[in-house]
């Protein structure tokens, strides 16, 4: 017979009622389910909001402590600077593949530049720059209190929508592990219960036997 058939029909909350059938194990297992339950949620919870918190807060102290400044490039950057791609093109002397082979005017590449902080030393690092940049263009980059090199920090409101991903994502895998250890201990508590309900079966199912016989 399936076990389904043979537990008959789901009854919601049937642990908590009063029935004389019921067991210290369908008990224990009640407030097992409602642990795992409490714990999921507040595990959850708590940890989505500490970790947005902590990243918002992260986020606004970029904001306040980066700045730009105004670096120059060391030297020419690569590529062909759109001035130079589009008097190529307008020559009309050169091939169709030597005016197609510079870089447009909205590509960026890496080159080395300088800049100087509060305390007037110089550093220098990599930073995109337009493609074909001469020596000495200024460029604007983000530094840290340091003087090193960042990227833009976030706006508030991409810090709001970074830390709400990252506070959803934490809660639901610290919520994972309450959950997980809910159902888990459940299983157990069920395989016992049946294992029991088997044993006794095995003893009286011969007596009710003999009785209607």
């Amino acid at each position: 017979m399936p076990l389904k058939a043979f537990r008959g029909p789901k009854v919601w909350l049937w642990r908590w009622r009063r029935n004389p059938l019921k067991r210290r194990a369908d008990t224990l297992e009640a407030w097992v389910l409602l642990g795992a339950w409490l714990l999921t949620l507040l595990a959850g919870v708590l940890a989505g909001l500490a970790a947005a918190r902590s990243v918002e807060g992260g986020l606004a102290r970029e904001r306040v402590e980066w700045h730009p400044v105004v670096a120059h490039v060391v030297e020419k950057a690569p590529g062909r600077s759109a001035t130079e791609s589009g008097s190529g093109s307008r020559s009309g002397s050169g091939s169709r593949s030597e005016s197609g082979s510079g870089a447009s005017g909205g590509e960026r590449v890496w080159a080395r530049v300088g800049w100087s902080v509060d305390d007037g030393s110089v550093h220098t690092g990599q930073a995109r720059v337009p493609a074909g940049s001469r020596a000495g263009t200024p460029v604007t980059v983000w530094t840290d209190p340091q003087g090193h090199l960042v990227t833009r920090p976030a706006t508030a409101s991409e810090a709001h929508l970074r830390s709400a991903l990252i506070g959803g994502l934490v809660g639901l895998s610290a919520a994972a592990v309450p959950f997980v250890a809910g159902l888990v201990a459940r299983g157990r508590l069920e395989r016992r219960r049946m294992d029991r309900w088997d044993a006794e079966w095995s003893r009286l199912g011969p007596q009710w036997g003999r009785t209607t016989g």
